[in-house]
């Protein structure tokens, strides 16, 4: 009896460690982004001991990272039969609640989860810590808060140093930061995230140079560290957008980079996900498209993929397929959709109702357009605005006028745009090009009076803009405005003579002028002959033989 006893502690005790050990190797795994490894890893554990808590948490963990919370909430409520591990489940599910905004349950959960802790127990406040810095909706105070209780009981604790600053990071204080991954690596060499991480604050910075060398550094450490690749290409990607000149430079080495991220990860579903999410990032459609097909015959049901098909269809000319992906994913009221959804739903359908050429035009489908992207900036008001500006100039330049204007107005919301001037300039051409070439009887005063607003946008952010003034007077001439026709005239002639006689000598800026007095001099004739008179003499004084000036005055005497 007492050697059997003596073997059956042997035996456990051989089960432990092993167990111990496979957890490990599952965490390790979870470091390094290889997901699928991770899964097969703490599935085998459960498989051989079913009410493991632990492999269910750090499982749950998983999904939750994948951004599968129904799964991770099954493994998370299984663990909690093993009292050894409810804890963590019980704050795996407190993240879940954080996720979905729900802060008072997600505090309840940490409660329990802290209750009965020994006077050495950190674990739990650093994975409430984690928590809330991960959380799709985190509290980097909160966090602090957690870790430093943790701190208090055991500062050399290298994960909890890892932990602390992530949280320094997220709160934007860049030299606590600094020192805590410092402390994490100086305590537990092995630790690469936390000596990456310093990098990672170099890239927040903007210090690239600088961010690229520390990534290089953990490289010579461990070349087969995935997740440096990643940061890697993250960090020429955003090297690339702050020096446009060496964009498609740094844009390769990043592409480069993050295919090599991949091969030392899995090539998961959730992995080429987040690469598909570069790409969009990195404007790189061709390469997207590729990515997304990939993914369909990886999964033809995940509703993400579609997504990315849409874009790059869109991107890539193919509207139809843009369409149809697009209208899938939003129809789904699972599906978690954004404003760029329905922009480039919204951008597809009018592509498709312009045509190449602008000679055929589905009004109908074009209408429809405009109200997807209301949706779109019914959620981002400021979102449309670059893409709008551009879209918005090709329908200008096709001469589709009143197309162009609804364009227009989802550019001109965003008053911090580069483009904004501009913009709004288009906007009441566009308007006032609309109504010039119809019948009087037929013109829209609400449109003209909206194109008079735009140009008056312009006027105030750029004074100097002489043509806005111009065309202010002859969209109120339009309106049959003789007080504001006149005084907008006189606006653009004022403007161009404070230039000087170079301004004045252009032959184009000579026949705005006297389209000014002309225009002016017309406004007059009905209520104040004199003022007519002098304005049409100022026409005739640069151009004597002006047969409208001529005539006109002949009429007034």
């Amino acid at each position: 009896m007492n050697k059997v006893k003596v073997l059956s502690i042997a035996f456990l005790t051989v089960v432990t460690a092993s167990h111990a050990q496979d957890i490990a190797q599952a965490r390790k795994a979870i470091d390094a982004e290889q997901f699928d490894k991770a899964k097969t890893i703490l599935k085998s554990i459960i498989k051989a001991k079913p009410t493991d808590g632990s492999a269910d948490f750090y499982l749950g963990n998983v999904y939750l990272l994948q951004n599968y919370a129904d799964s991770a909430r099954v493994y998370y409520e299984k663990g909690l039969a093993d009292s050894n591990a409810a804890n963590l489940n019980n704050i795996g599910l407190g993240l879940i609640d954080l996720d979905n905004g729900n802060a008072a349950a997600a505090e309840q959960k940490f409660a329990l989860a802290t209750k009965s802790l020994r006077k050495k127990d950190i674990e739990e406040y650093l994975f409430i810590g984690r928590a809330y810095t991960i959380s799709t909706k985190p509290d980097y105070k909160k966090a602090l808060e957690y870790l430093n209780k943790a701190k208090l009981i055991n500062p050399q604790d290298a994960q909890l140093n890892l932990a602390l600053g992530n949280a320094y990071y997220g709160d934007k204080n860049q030299n606590e930061a600094y020192s805590a991954y410092r402390s994490a690596y100086s305590i537990d060499p092995s630790l690469i995230r936390a000596k990456m991480q310093l990098g990672v604050l170099l890239k927040g910075a903007k210090a690239y140079t600088e961010a690229i060398k520390s990534f290089e550094e953990v490289l010579t450490i461990d070349a087969n560290y995935g997740p440096v690749y990643r940061e890697l290409a993250e960090t020429y990607y955003l090297w690339g957008r702050n020096e446009p000149s060496k964009y498609r430079q740094y844009i390769d080495k990043a592409l480069v980079n993050y295919e090599k991220y991949l091969t030392l990860t899995d090539y998961s579903l959730s992995s080429r996900m987040r690469h598909a999410d570069f790409l969009v990032l990195a404007g790189e459609y061709k390469a997207l498209e590729v990515e997304a097909n990939r993914m369909v015959e990886l999964d033809k049901v995940n509703p993400r993929i579609l997504r990315y098909l849409g874009i790059s269809a869109y991107q890539n000319g193919n509207y139809e397929v843009a369409i149809k992906s697009l209208e899938s994913y939003i129809s789904d009221p699972t599906n978690k959709v954004i404003a760029f959804d329905y922009q480039m739903l919204g951008f597809s359908k009018l592509k498709k109702a312009v045509g190449k050429d602008g000679t055929t035009l589905d009004n109908a489908l074009f209408d429809n357009a405009i109200v997807d992207l209301k949706k779109s900036a019914e959620i981002d008001p400021n979102g449309l605005s670059t893409n709008s500006s551009e879209i918005g100039k090709n329908l200008y330049e096709l001469k589709l006028y009143k197309q162009a204007a609804a364009i227009f107005e989802f550019a001109v919301v965003n008053k911090e745009s580069k483009s904004y001037v501009l913009d709004n300039f288009y906007l009441g051409n566009s308007l006032y090009f609309d109504n010039a070439r119809k019948e009087a009887a037929q013109r829209d005063a609400v449109a003209l009076k909206r194109a008079d607003l735009a140009y008056g946008a312009v006027i105030e952010a750029s004074p100097k803009t002489q043509d806005a003034y111009l065309y202010r007077g002859r969209t109120n001439s339009l309106l049959e405005n003789d007080e504001m026709t006149i005084k907008y005239y006189n606006d653009y002639v004022s403007i161009v003579t404070e230039k000087g006689p170079e301004e004045l000598a252009k032959p184009a800026t000579i026949k705005k002028v006297i389209e000014s007095y002309n225009t002016a001099g017309a406004s007059y004739a009905n209520t104040d002959k004199t003022k007519a008179i002098e304005y049409f003499n100022k026409t005739l004084s640069i151009d004597p033989a002006n047969q409208y000036a001529l005539d006109s005055l002949k009429s007034l005497k």
